[in-house]
């Protein structure tokens, strides 16, 4: 299934893309859902993130390349940190750069939408909590970040977490080619068989710390060739099976 939120109308719905067309659904794709007689085509809808996390919980250093282009060492565990729910936004929207801000980045990632109450999970069982994976951008003040000497600051300015177009389920999310361009140039090429922690491995280690909620996002790291952003560039993620999440920069003031 590719599930999506969007608005057609003024009013925000819920729906299953299929092709080009998208068949509205009542309900909760968390958990139950009937799928409704009223479809929209795509061109016809405004996107919107595919869903309301309460938070979304992030990998920092999960790609060898990476860490090197970042002149790091290698962390003996997943380097948690949180984005929270203001800084989502959907395919289209404008990521905004705050005025002080210096150097602002973009980082494409993989990430997966948790489908139901997620604690102290094994391995194993991590995928049964997983509906589905769509793209992120988990965009990065950088030289605050350098500053601070944690995380917090400079990953939370509104806008700095894309996320979309889609949650796409029944992928191999250890197994997708991942893209970032600018202005219509390759600046980050990988593929999610690189991450030094996969999909249930962080899951299961996250899990046994916080709880993850329906809605929840976890996301996996970021590849080599992170850059600035300026104003009036265009990024965008895609991540084969799922599609491509497109934002325009914009600098505020």
């Amino acid at each position: 299934m590719k599930y999506a939120r969007f608005i057609y109308k003024d009013e925000a719905k819920q729906g299953i893309v299929e092709n080009d067309m998208i068949r509205e659904i009542s309900g909760d794709i968390f958990n139950a859902y009937e799928i409704l007689n009223s479809s929209y085509k795509l061109e016809e809808v405004r996107l919107l993130a595919p869903c309301t996390p309460s938070k979304v919980v992030a990998v920092g250093l999960n790609y060898i390349d990476h860490i090197k282009e970042m002149d790091l060492g290698t962390p003996k565990n997943p380097v948690l940190f949180i984005k929270l729910p203001h800084t989502v936004i959907g395919p289209e929207d404008t990521i905004l750069l705050p005025r002080y801000t210096t150097r602002v980045d973009y980082e494409a990632e993989l990430a997966v939408v948790i489908k139901k109450l997620c604690r102290n999970v094994s391995q194993e069982e991590a995928l049964d909590y997983v509906l589905g994976a769509t793209c992120l951008n988990d965009v990065t003040e950088r030289d605050l970040q350098k500053v601070d000497g944690q995380w917090t600051r400079s990953k939370n300015f509104e806008t700095f977490c894309p996320i979309g177009p889609y949650i796409v389920d029944k992928l191999d999310y250890n197994s997708l080619d991942i893209e970032l361009t600018k202005n219509g140039k390759v600046k980050q090429s990988s593929n999610t068989s690189n991450l030094l922690w996969n999909v249930q491995e962080l899951i299961s280690f996250i899990s046994e710390i916080m709880p993850l909620y329906p809605g929840d996002v976890v996301t996996t790291g970021t590849t080599f060739g992170v850059g600035p952003m300026k104003d009036g560039d265009e990024v965008a993620v895609t991540i084969k099976g799922i599609g491509t999440l497109n934002n325009k920069v914009k600098r505020l003031g």
